[in-house]
């Protein structure tokens, strides 16, 4: 038997590490099945538009043709997270240019791409409406007539296009600006950002003997693809059985249905197995990105720094679904004040159907957005003081036992250490006194400026349900099944770190199970920074299951009470005080043929701590009561700003994380790379570009992303350790948090660098070229 080291707080390699290395790792791509068709998708060229009728006749005569589905085809069967507002196909009606108008199951893909493009659509076009101002006019046309008959997970606050208000107010928002020494005022923009997985959407459907369907798909919850697909189509969720190979990433775009419902309706058709896999161009123009909003906040505070008051109003582009839209506003409402205490505050917002495609779930869920709103306001207040920006956020912070907006307890909060921490790696006090007020031709070479920034935030890790099993084998070692897809980030190791630890066993003990909703316990999904906190927490309850079911039978073995057992390092069971052991493989011969039966340790649990204090807080039309316990993060970066053409780099950054316990450091440092790149992205770089209601950069020729060409500079991860109370050995999500407050670090540098304020991402050289020209005057 292997030796005992506790893997918790160990930087192990993943445990699927050396077959990605190796290329041997199965996507959906790679997967094949015996007499598998191929499908494709035709688009609509309308934003919006009538359907009046098809014409298949052309296309079922290409040879190697199988089957074209249209919506005719499709029942009424709606899907959606909030609100029962999709089809799998438009029926009736498009409502974004780019959605999917019919699907071809062909011998090949290049035959199936081809017949779809012989499908003739007769369209009635309808004017569309492309921004949240023109779908909320009085005269606008409605993007959802029905939206009054959709089922609604909870009752929101709609009216025309407008398909949710949300509000959160705690204090007296006009008293606490009246009381306020400086009050600062400001308008913000954020752009949609595509997600930009490795791999493109894609699924593969098989029927068995019994008509079953069998699923594969690049998704981020398997029970949330198999709720999905059989609302759509209305088939029992016991006909589907939802699986998924290795995914190249999510970011929140897989968590949602994509080509999984049109995939199995091909399969049901044809009786063959059916894959079809996006195009690049296609995965851009169909699924989802980030929610481009429009953000009005005012700031007002005291000359000493303490905050009064923060108001917040946002606009927030919805596209043509609704999505996890309800759910992204609101958490923009929920921090809107930061990580910091405002003892008055009021937060709004509208969420509007556009014709355009559908905004969804994105690492940060909308925490970005409003992030670099307040963020960038936090500085302008304290230069309007004189406060350092570091100290001024110390001062105001969130400590542990102190309230959220809304009224949420904080349990824990490294928020302060981790700017203390910033403060001390990136030499803040020394760099900004050298700096001495607005640079020019400070940088590195001539003609260039240099300037930090600093930016802190918290972020959510928790929401729903989850389960974990663990089952004991015959020779002692053990099966950990949670349901959890590990979409790159490592939770099937850290899964396995935990279930590893509880027991006492090193990790080559434990298997880690593919999810699979036939035999894996219910997982809401891989979002919201939720597994290792989580799920965690039910594979150590399942874990402790099966070590209190172990201590009965070696009670009896050892011929002695449980209270007198111990559970000791490398599988053994030894009684307290002498040198008496019963080994885990003897202990599992006893349960699968002597007595009492196979061990196997259960826990579920649905995250049930309160987020709002109704007592103390006005809550309109956010869909969620308990969303999870916080992490903070505190970032500083250091940009060069090229004086001639207005190009910003950076070119240090340091980055501090509370992430209460670091199961596995060396996966915490590879978060925080990962995210600071994506908010780098969403920094500096990219933005889908609508040209009327037509994607005009849907390729990777024309979508700039940072590369390794763009971040060729060491990040300077810190990790802060503040135990959460009930985490799994006090640990907490860290996947969003490293994303969320880069662009407002950047942002607060260029406004250092250039002394004037920037307000609208990306952050790109014609902007900071015309403030460095305005400043210039």
């Amino acid at each position: 038997m292997a030796i005992y080291e506790s893997p918790v707080g160990a930087s192990v390699g993943k445990i699927d590490g050396k077959e990605k290395v190796l290329g041997k790792a199965k996507y959906i791509a790679d997967l094949v099945r015996p007499g598998m068709l191929h499908a494709a998708i035709l688009a609509s060229p309308h934003a919006h538009a009538r359907i009046l009728g098809y014409d298949t006749a052309a296309a079922l005569r290409l040879p190697g043709v199988h089957a074209v589905l249209t919506g005719d085809d499709f029942g009424d069967g709606l899907m959606g997270p909030f609100f029962k507002d999709e089809g799998p196909i438009a029926k009736g009606k498009v409502r974004f240019l780019g959605e999917p108008v019919a699907v071809v199951a062909a011998e090949d893909e290049k035959t199936a791409r081809a017949a779809a493009q012989l499908i003739g659509v007769e369209y009635e076009e309808l004017p569309a409406v492309l921004t949240p101002e023109a779908a909320l006019a009085e005269d606008a046309p409605l993007v959802h007539e029905d939206f009054a008959s959709y089922f609604k997970v909870f009752e929101p606050q709609w009216q025309g296009n407008m398909c949710n208000y949300a509000e959160i107010a705690e204090g007296d928002i006009e008293r606490g600006f009246a009381e306020s020494d400086v009050i600062v005022e400001g308008e913000f923009e954020t752009q949609p950002q595509y997600h930009l997985s490795i791999e493109p959407c894609g699924a593969l459907a098989e029927l068995d003997d019994s008509g079953r369907v069998h699923l594969w798909s690049a998704n981020q919850s398997v029970f949330r693809v198999q709720a999905n697909v059989c609302e759509a189509l209305g088939l029992p969720m016991s006909k589907l059985r939802s699986m998924t190979p290795r995914v190249g990433a999510g970011f929140g775009n897989k968590m949602e249905a994509h080509v999984q419902p049109v995939t199995v309706a091909l399969a049901l058709k044809t009786g063959r197995p059916v894959k079809l896999i996006l195009s690049r161009e296609e995965d851009m123009e169909m699924v989802r990105a980030r929610h481009p909003s429009k953000m009005r906040m005012r700031t007002g505070i005291k000359r000493d720094g303490t905050f009064v008051a923060r108001e917040l109003e946002v606009l927030l582009d919805g596209g043509a679904y609704a999505d996890d839209s309800p759910g992204v506003l609101g958490i923009i409402c929920l921090k809107a004040c930061g990580p910091y205490k405002f003892p008055n505050a009021r937060a709004h917002g509208r969420l509007v159907y556009t014709n355009k495609l559908r905004f969804g779930a994105f690492r940060g869920f909308g925490n970005p957005q409003v992030s670099f709103a307040s963020e960038s306001q936090i500085d302008e207040v304290a230069a309007e003081i004189g406060m350092d920006p570091i100290d001024i956020r110390i001062k105001n912070a969130v400590c542990a036992g102190e309230r959220w907006f809304g009224g949420q307890v904080v349990d824990s909060s490294g928020l302060v250490e981790c700017l203390e921490r910033v403060r001390t790696d990136s030499d803040w006090d020394k760099r900004r006194a050298a700096k001495g007020g607005k640079p020019k031709n400070n940088g590195t070479t001539p003609g260039t400026r240099r300037a930090l920034g600093v930016a802190s935030a918290g972020h959510i890790s928790g929401l729903l349900a989850t389960g974990a099993i663990v089952r004991m084998l015959e020779d002692g070692s053990f099966v950990l099944n949670t349901g959890a897809t590990d979409i790159g980030q490592g939770s099937d190791t850290v899964l396995t770190q935990i279930c590893a630890e509880t027991l006492k066993v090193p990790m080559d003990r434990i298997v880690y199970a593919s999810p699979d909703t036939d035999a894996a316990p219910y997982n809401w999904g891989t979002t919201a920074s939720r597994v290792t906190y989580t799920t965690g927490r039910a594979v150590v309850g399942a874990a402790n299951d099966v070590v209190r079911q172990i201590m009965v039978h070696a009670a009896v073995m050892l011929e002695t009470s449980e209270d007198e057992l111990e559970l000791r390092e490398g599988g053994v069971i030894g009684v307290k005080g002498a040198n008496k052991e019963m080994p885990f493989v003897a202990i599992a011969a006893r349960a699968h043929w002597g007595a009492g039966g196979p061990i196997v340790g259960s826990h579920s649990l649905v995250y049930d701590k309160a987020t709002f204090d109704h007592d103390r807080a006005t809550v309109i039309g956010i869909p969620f009561e308990n969303i999870g316990a916080y992490t903070f993060s505190a970032n500083v970066v250091e940009v060069e700003i090229d004086e001639t053409t207005g190009k910003t780099d950076v070119t240090r950054a340091w980055y501090a994380v509370d992430v209460g316990r670091a199961i596995n450091p060396r996966l915490v440092e590879g978060q925080v790379e990962g995210g600071f790149a994506q908010g780098l992205g969403l920094a500096l770089y990219e933005e889908l570009v609508w040209d009327g209601p037509r994607l005009v950069n849907p390729s990777l020729m024309d979508y700039k992303a940072p590369t390794t060409l763009e971040v060729t500079y060491d990040i300077h991860s810190s990790i802060v350790e503040h135990p959460e109370p009930d985490g799994p050995y006090g640990a907490k999500g860290v996947g969003e948090i490293t994303l969320v407050g880069v662009p407002s670090a950047v942002a607060n540098a260029i406004a250092d660098a250039v002394g004037v304020r920037l307000r609208k991402l990306p952050l790109i050289p014609e902007s900071v070229l015309k403030a460095l020209l305005e400043e210039d005057r």
